[in-house]
């Protein structure tokens, strides 16, 4: 099978030859592939700048401000106002721009229809499916990972995927689940906005990752329910959410931050001991049907 690499290399070299219209100037006539792929994008959006238009279709900006001068003259694109610089000019497709654009999409489905109306039509489906996926997959390893504030619905998540994912990785049965309930519970009920959050990490509009501070005391914090989906692991996500935490305790006063975790959560312990947690005592203990050493640790705030 080769390498992942090696995988992607032999599809794209596969695809290319097999769609074959990438080389197939007619197709396009009378623009070139970079004139189509601009029309297109003026085409499925509205306001456009030429700076978009660099950074979505990675053109050089004199390449593309020439191909712009180019359909003015046509009378295919217009340009709106904006103070400044002319890049930032909203850009739409006249009358003209919206038939050449719709010509080419009805060529372009045409060609993709030909290709594929070979195969029956679950074959069709599960292609369109894999190609999606193949979308997602790319576009969520380019994309950043932002943190929110919890909102509705957000708890339900956090429990199911606690209880799905300590049981797949760990065997823990849905007794953690109830725990974990239970703490999310008394977080919304007793909530104090002022010196309590949860955060919420999100890729691609998809949550994948919590963690919450608690108020222990007036003095003691608490960091509770960390999470990371396992396919974000590797981003750096949960350190900074324990960074998150730390900063929020620290900034609203609160002198330790405590958490208590298990011996064999490794990649959690790690986060923690690099984030400067000690750990202070240990005890046995049986839950979630497995007898497991449960661990406290504290960080110094001051």
């Amino acid at each position: 099978m080769g390498t992942p690499v090696e995988a992607v290399r032999r599809f794209n070299r596969f695809y290319t030859r097999r769609i074959g219209v990438l080389q197939d100037r007619s197709l396009y006539q009378p623009y070139s592939l970079a004139e189509a792929r601009v029309l297109y994008e003026l085409g499925q959006r509205a306001d456009l700048t030429a700076v978009a238009l660099v950074r979505e279709l990675g053109l050089d900006a004199g390449y593309l401000s020439r191909i712009l001068k180019a359909f003015a003259r046509r009378g295919l694109v217009s340009a709106g106002r904006a103070p400044g610089d002319a890049r930032r000019r909203p850009l739409t497709l006249t009358a003209a721009g919206r038939k050449a654009c719709a010509g080419l999409e009805l060529r372009s489905r045409k060609e993709v229809g030909a290709m594929i109306g070979r195969l029956p039509a679950p074959a069709q489906s599960r292609l369109a499916d894999v190609m999606k996926e193949m979308e997602t997959l790319l576009e969520e390893s380019a994309a950043e990972v932002s943190l929110r504030r919890h909102r509705p619905g957000d708890m339900g998540w956090v429990v199911h995927r606690h209880g799905a994912l300590y049981f797949q990785e760990y065997g823990w049965d849905e007794r953690f689940e109830a725990l974990v309930a239970g703490i999310a519970r008394d977080f919304i009920d007793n909530l104090d906005p002022q010196r309590e959050r949860c955060w919420i990490a999100e890729l691609a509009g998809k949550p994948i990752g919590s963690v919450f501070v608690v108020r222990q005391n007036r003095t003691t914090a608490k960091l509770r329910l960390l999470l990371v989906e396992p396919e974000a692991r590797g981003r750096g996500v949960g350190k900074r959410l324990v960074a998150e935490c730390i900063a929020f305790a620290r900034a609203k006063g609160y002198r330790k931050l405590v958490l208590w975790t298990q011996s064999n959560l490794e990649t959690a312990r790690a986060i923690y001991k690099a984030a400067g947690f000690q750990r202070t005592r240990q005890e046995r203990h049986r839950s979630f049907g497995y007898d497991l050493t449960g661990e406290y640790w504290e960080l110094s705030l001051v």
